[in-house]
């Protein structure tokens, strides 16, 4: 004999929209770090950051905020 269940698998349970968001954040913040890190000192003066403190915020982990 058969039984059905109701529950989901963690498979095919949906996404919390709050994960995806999350994500989101994490893969902007990555490529903005990245951004940052390319910069050279006379265009990070250009935006009033010092070079040391650009480099110590480019990497940073990316879920770091």
């Amino acid at each position: 004999m058969f039984s059905l269940s109701l529950r989901r698998s963690p498979a095919t349970a949906p996404r919390s929209p709050l994960s995806a968001r999350r994500v989101a954040k994490w893969i902007e913040t990555r490529r903005t770090r990245a951004a940052l890190a390319r910069l050279d000192a006379h265009m990070l003066r250009d935006i009033g950051l010092n070079p040391v403190l650009a480099e110590r915020e480019a990497h940073r982990p990316f879920w770091q905020e």
